[in-house]
């Protein structure tokens, strides 16, 4: 299984911008815990983000990020518990064709990919993995 360590998505030519544009459901979290997505672990702390997509995967985002990365869908306020949209916000990415692990960041949780799944750079450092359907239908070329 092909492990990515120190990569840069910056510095790679396969890899290109997107945008999401996805409707995602979203529940604060009352105390700490982890869930289990479909790519491996996300540990959360009280306060962040739990996230159920439109195609019904679920992972975690600190609340420290979630603002810059999510808007509420009216009548939601921010920081209340429902709908928010993703901020079309450009990430690299890159699909990758073979099973592969990556760490969400410098010493956080390891997620695994399948072979055709896609590695996502967010910034430097900041990762993510996406399955190649769920990719396919909520993310597109920044034109």
């Amino acid at each position: 299984m092909l492990e990515f360590k120190n990569i840069d998505l910056t510095k790679e030519s396969l890899a290109s911008l997107f945008v999401k544009d996805e409707v995602v459901e979203v529940a604060f979290s009352k105390s700490d815990g982890e869930l289990l997505s479909r790519e491996g672990p996300n540990c959360f702390q009280a306060g962040d983000a739990l996230i159920t997509g439109s195609t019904g995967d679920r992972w975690s985002v600190s609340r420290s990020r979630f603002d810059a990365k999510y808007t509420p869908v009216a009548p939601v306020r921010a920081g209340e518990d429902g709908c928010y949209q993703a901020r079309p916000i450009p990430v690299l990415a890159r699909q990758i064709g073979e099973a592969f692990t990556l760490a969400r960041s410098s010493g956080g949780d390891v997620l695994q990919g399948q072979a055709q799944d896609w590695l996502l750079q967010y910034a430097p450092g900041d990762f993510g993995i996406v399955e190649n359907a769920r990719f396919k239908k909520v993310y597109r070329p920044l034109a």
